[in-house]
């Protein structure tokens, strides 16, 4: 992600001894993304990823780790954290909580196809089910109420259009969360951030979903939304795109069949999925943190994929 705190080849000289991982002899920052710092190190048993918390807590990450390990131990294609000498999974680096994960094979597929979205849907079903026993409950810390704290702060740099458009949707999404079916909705761990540059494929093969940062417990259905919302759209309209959109759906329901609350509940879970990121990135792109390689992403985006959700139905659950 972007580099809020630089670690030089020395820190990392240093640092790394407490890992069974021998010597480092690289260290690269990751320029994609804006919540924590990032880092390809190689050392002598391999390519691994280094990351720096900048907005968790050491109380929050255990909920991320064991999670990841959860998976893993599940079968799961997920980065495997490593554990240093000690057994923690969690280290301090430049007085900030730091972990070490396994790098996945091959590289994002940014233009997919309907077969990339039913591997993902297939995968994202298996996740959810093999974290449904988890036993560690964090909640979704992206989800509604830091959505209500932070329309406020946004507001001010808005155009009234946009301004209307926000708190009409957020009062829609807060009937939408008070109503029966949302409340029958099943839930449990999920990623709740699986956009196309989170999912890595060698060639066809999927081999891996990771950046768990944004996991917590919500509705597994919100999951499918943000990744449909992604992976089944034309990026400049927001249209989606009902091959693949289907593909995903298909392939998700094959692994873990939707329920009738879940069928109920989709369209206005799409727009929620939208709501999310328009508003995170407002406030990433008017409030933005110092940081090297930061970029941000355009809010603009979401404004238009949730618009588009409100103004056409999207294929219905299988």
């Amino acid at each position: 992600m972007a580099v809020f705190t630089p670690v030089t080849q020395d820190d990392l000289t240093t640092w790394i001894t407490q890992f069974p991982l021998g010597v480092a002899s690289s260290i690269r920052g990751i320029a994609s993304g804006i919540e924590n710092s990032n880092f390809f190190i190689t050392t002598e048993h391999g390519e691994f990823v280094l990351t720096i918390f900048e907005k968790l807590t050491f109380a929050q990450l255990p909920f991320y780790l064991q999670l990841m390990r959860h998976l893993a131990e599940s079968n799961v294609a997920v980065p495997a954290p490593i554990a240093n000498n000690a057994g923690d999974l969690i280290t301090p680096l430049h007085n900030k909580p730091a972990a070490i994960v396994s790098k996945l094979d091959g590289s994002c597929q940014m233009d997919p196809a309907p077969s990339h979205c039913a591997a993902v849907g297939a995968m994202l079903a298996r996740m959810h089910l093999a974290a449904a026993d988890f036993p560690i409950r964090q909640p979704n810390l992206r989800g509604i109420d830091w959505w209500r704290s932070t329309v406020p702060t946004v507001l001010s740099y808005m155009a009234p259009e946009s301004m209307i458009l926000l708190l009409d949707e957020m009062e829609f999404q807060e009937g939408f969360a008070d109503s029966e079916a949302y409340m029958a909705l099943p839930n449990g761990p999920i990623h709740a951030d699986l956009f196309r540059n989170n999912v890595m494929f060698d060639g066809d093969r999927l081999t891996g979903f990771f950046d768990f940062y944004f996991a917590g417990c919500d509705t597994w259905l919100f999951d499918v939304a943000v990744t449909v919302n992604d992976w089944c759209i034309d990026l400049d309209s927001g249209v989606l795109d009902t091959s693949r959109v289907c593909a995903l759906l298909d392939a998700y329901h094959a692994v873990r069949p939707f329920t009738a609350s879940e069928k109920m509940a989709w369209q206005p879970m799409l727009r929620a999925a939208a709501l999310r990121f328009w508003l995170s990135r407002l406030y990433d792109f008017h409030l933005p943190r110092d940081a090297e390689m930061l970029v941000p992403h355009d809010p603009g985006h979401f404004k238009r994929i949730l618009q588009e959700r409100i103004a056409t139905a999207a294929p219905t659950l299988p």
